[in-house]
């Protein structure tokens, strides 16, 4: 059977989380489509409440945004509560960005600012720990990964650091079955055009950091750039969903 079609017994659904509406599930959702994994978006940008139970799902997974976790916000509390009720049921979490900082805030780990802001495509090395290449695979030890943020995570006790750039030590994290990544794998061509878009005042703002990239510079061989890091993406999701409760 073709690998990307491959066919995963139904079970119950991977909650996934949006934050912002342009900061959707992209690639990961196609991931899922594909293997005809279940999905449940709860848009709390919308206003939808943050589920009180964990074991309604299969893993859940929380995507970024452009608010802190140390912002007052409502359902910050409450996705911190179910991050800690998820892990404590071994139910798989996955965070990107916004996501893994939640993730690390939930269990101990500290989040703050990065020492520089990082937007655009910027190189990230895979660390020569055994937990690091059983994630990642095969997928290059050195790759273009996607990058919009200017706070990072430390990793919580008991967990692996696993990925690393030069502007950023810790830009991916595991604990049993949960991973927290600080960069996106989760890019589509379309999310990159339209984030550098709406995202135009912040660039201009923050273009003294070395970090940061000119829009013009974050389009170019968008194609290419993108379905590389789909192909890392694909590693790295195949490992979480393994975990996937039923």
């Amino acid at each position: 059977m073709d690998e990307d079609r491959e066919s995963l017994s139904p079970g119950k659904p991977v909650a996934v989380f949006r934050h912002a509406r342009a900061e959707g599930p992209g690639y990961f959702a196609d991931f899922l489509g594909r293997r005809r994994i279940p999905m449940t978006l709860i848009a709390v940008d919308a206003g939808a409440p943050v589920p009180e139970d964990p074991a309604l799902y299969g893993g859940l997974v929380f995507l970024g945004g452009p608010m802190s976790v140390k912002d007052d916000l409502p359902w910050i509390p409450p996705a911190l509560d179910l991050i800690r009720r998820a892990v404590a049921e071994d139910i798989p979490v996955l965070g990107h960005c916004l996501g893994g900082q939640l993730l690390a805030k939930a269990l101990g780990g500290r989040v703050g600012p990065n020492p520089v802001k990082e937007i655009g495509w910027g190189e990230v090395e895979v660390l020569a720990h055994p937990l690091a290449r059983s994630w990642f695979g095969d997928a290059p030890r050195r790759f273009l990964a996607f990058h919009w943020h200017g706070e990072t995570f430390s990793p919580p006790p008991g967990a692996t650091r696993i990925l690393q750039s030069r502007y950023c030590a810790n830009q991916a994290f595991v604990l049993g079955p949960h991973l927290a990544l600080q960069c996106h794998v989760e890019m589509t061509a379309e999310m990159v055009a339209t984030w550098c878009e709406e995202g135009a005042a912040e660039i201009a703002a923050a273009r003294g950091s070395p970090a940061v990239q000119a829009r013009e510079q974050m389009l170019a061989d968008l194609p290419g750039r993108v379905s590389r890091l789909n192909a890392v993406a694909d590693r790295l999701y195949s490992r979480w969903i393994a975990y996937l409760k039923a």
